[in-house]
């Protein structure tokens, strides 16, 4: 009778190696490829020491499972093969039967020729189905994984984009609120100061001169004093202050008349509920509008209309006033603003205006964003 075959030492050699191996991760593709090497070389070496080793097939997904984290999709398929040609090796040499026969003895003693090389095939076929079906799932969860990451480098992406748009948005109106402040609150103080001075110089000599500089001083202070007002009002980051969009549209409309002596005629029909990021864009607009007319337009007669149509949600503002060419506005950042808080929302802005015939806008944004 021949020996048994030994293979307790090498099974744990073998095991004892992978494991160590598992504790390098190679970068670079020449340590992948010496990496992938060693692993094959481990797998073959029970055939050149003519032994056994039961941990071979398990060896070999971990082989392929290794390689799937390395390389490729066409590398791992290279690895998958290599892996099954060392396992199948040992079945198809000549060479491989001095240490394969003896364990059929052992294991099989008395076993027919045929059910021997039975078992051996249907041994091969399973652990060929184990490596395809642990390249497909490993190649499945990288792809997955990938794609998350993928995922999340678009959403930070999207949120730096985000970040930088609203930096930028906020620049802007910065700059728009410094030079509202220089151009109007400035301007009044300034005057403020020189009906002072001029009250001081005649509080002696010509009183009741002196008294109309003051009351001149007074309305001039309390000119800055709605403008200072005005400008933190458009600083609020929530304009809404939680107040639907109604109640906040006819609190404007009475700032607007306390400050401008006029009173706007509004009509307000809202089938729906707008969501709070359509209700600030259009209170923000309508402030914006409300400003302009009250500083420019000289007009005597205001008129706003809010209302709903099948998807669409409408704001229209009109007035009397002076009117402009829009093609000659060169330093209307009001108008851009109101223009990009409409397409922001996926909308459309309409002004149409002519000099001496007044000022129509008119803004449609989709209702369906209300919704969400």
């Amino acid at each position: 009778m021949m020996p048994a075959p030994s293979f307790s030492w090498l099974s744990y050699l073998n095991v004892a190696t992978y494991a160590v191996l598992g504790l390098w991760h190679p970068q670079k593709l020449f340590t992948k490829l010496l990496y992938t090497g060693i692993e094959l070389g481990i797998l073959l070496l029970p055939l050149l020491a003519e032994s056994w080793v039961p941990f071979s097939p398990p060896l070999g997904v971990v082989a392929v499972i290794r390689g799937c984290r390395m390389f490729a999709f066409p590398g791992r398929l290279m690895v998958a093969l290599a892996v099954l040609t060392t396992h199948l090796v040992p079945l198809v040499t000549s060479s491989a039967q001095r240490f394969v026969k003896p364990f059929d003895q052992r294991f099989l003693p008395g076993a027919p020729d045929f059910f021997v090389v039975s078992l051996k095939l249907n041994g091969a076929i399973a652990f060929t189905m184990a490596i395809l079906f642990a390249l497909l799932l490993i190649n499945a969860l990288l792809s997955e994984r990938q794609s998350w990451e993928q995922l999340m480098l678009a959403n930070e992406q999207l949120r730096q984009y985000a970040l930088r748009i609203e930096d930028q948005a906020a620049l802007q109106e910065r700059n728009r609120i410094a030079r509202e402040i220089h151009d109007s609150l400035g301007h009044a103080l300034t005057a403020q100061s020189i009906q002072l001075e001029n009250a001081l110089m005649y509080l002696d000599t010509r009183p009741a001169q002196s008294q109309t500089y003051l009351i001149n001083a007074k309305e001039l202070g309390s000119q800055a004093l709605r403008e200072v007002r005005q400008s933190v009002a458009k600083l609020r980051s929530n304009p809404l202050q939680g107040k639907p969009l109604e109640e906040s549209i006819v609190a404007l409309m009475q700032d607007f008349y306390t400050m401008s002596g006029i009173q706007p005629e509004y009509t307000i029909t809202l089938h729906e509920k707008p969501s709070q990021e359509i209700g600030s864009a259009f209170y923000r607009i309508l402030q914006e509008a409300l400003t302009n007319i009250q500083k420019h337009s000289e007009a005597t007669e205001v008129s706003i209309d809010l209302f709903t149509s099948s998807d669409l949600i409408h704001l229209q503002i009109c007035d009397n006033g002076l009117g402009f060419d829009p093609a000659q506005n060169t330093t209307g950042f009001g108008l851009q603003s109101m223009q990009e808080r409409a397409t922001a929302l996926g909308g459309q802005f309409r002004l149409d205006s002519h000099p001496g015939a007044g000022c129509q806008i008119l803004v449609s944004v989709p209702l369906m964003r209300s919704r969400a």
